[in-house]
């Protein structure tokens, strides 16, 4: 260990170093040819944003929002479809695409041939996850106040709030693929996905749920994700927003720090 750190092959922290940014750009050549692919994954929430939050907004009319006061149910969806674009986008390049390259396609093998330490690729990879779901946030983002869905200013730090959710997301996705021994394992991040999707506010209050059922789904990252960018669309700020800030922000440094050791692990044993 001693002189792998010497060589500058593991950082101390484990955080990955300049070097990231090299796997960043390879995965732009890589989808040069390739971007309806990431395109395809900005349609999925506008479909349900035109179904669901202008279809049966229609006959729903208004929701409780942040506060309590009335808003149009369009306007409580577009947020959170906004947070689950961004995690779904984290995900999909964090978790299958890395668990290809890690076990079959053997990429970060001969990626660590070159001055590049595991936490440089963990942190590339986590990188390049924010930069596509990114574009599905401004994209999303752009359509959402053409259709007249922002109620404030402070919707201006929706898109840094969907990249930090994207950072959680992408590190932690990428922390439980270093853990997957086959493609089977994936039906427990579906199995974990959707739930979350359905249940963490995204289409109705969850002070629709039980007071204990509250409370879990309070403390799920996917929440803490929808009710930030809920309360940036709407305006309504308060202490609460810090919290998710520093939820989100934890969970991504933890998740980063895990799959930079176990890529230690895996690729320098």
């Amino acid at each position: 260990m001693t002189t792998l750190l010497a060589a500058g092959r593991v950082l101390p922290w484990g955080f990955g170093g300049r070097r990231a940014w090299l796997l960043i750009e390879r995965n732009l050549f890589v989808y040069r040819s390739g971007w309806l692919m990431i395109l395809s994954g900005f349609f999925e929430p506008l479909f349900y944003l035109l179904s669901i939050g202008f279809g049966i907004g229609g006959m729903v009319g208004q929701v409780p929002g942040p506060t309590g006061e009335p808003i149009p149910y369009a306007v409580f969806v577009a947020p959170a479809l906004l947070a689950t674009a961004s995690m779904n986008g984290a995900i999909a390049e964090s978790t299958f695409n890395v668990f290809f390259k890690l076990n079959y396609q053997k990429t970060y093998d001969a990626v660590l041939a070159t001055p590049m330490a595991p936490g440089d690729v963990a942190l590339g990879e986590i990188g390049w996850a924010v930069i596509r779901s990114s574009l599905y946030a401004i994209g999303f983002m752009v359509v959402i106040v053409v259709l007249q869905l922002v109620q404030s200013p402070w919707a201006i730090f929706a898109i840094p709030a969907a990249m930090l959710m994207s950072f959680a997301f992408a590190a932690v996705g990428m922390a439980v693929t270093t853990f997957m021994r086959s493609w089977q394992d994936f039906d427990l991040i579906n199995l974990v996905i959707m739930p979350l999707f359905l249940f963490s506010g995204t289409f109705f209050p969850i002070t629709s749920y039980p007071p204990a059922l509250q409370l879990i789904v309070a403390v799920t990252p996917l929440y803490q994700g929808v009710d930030l960018l809920r309360s940036l669309v709407t305006g309504h700020i308060d202490i609460s927003v810090l919290f998710h800030v520093v939820y989100l922000t934890v969970m991504g440094l933890i998740g980063l720090a895990v799959v930079s050791r176990r890529l230690n692990r895996l690729l320098l044993k």
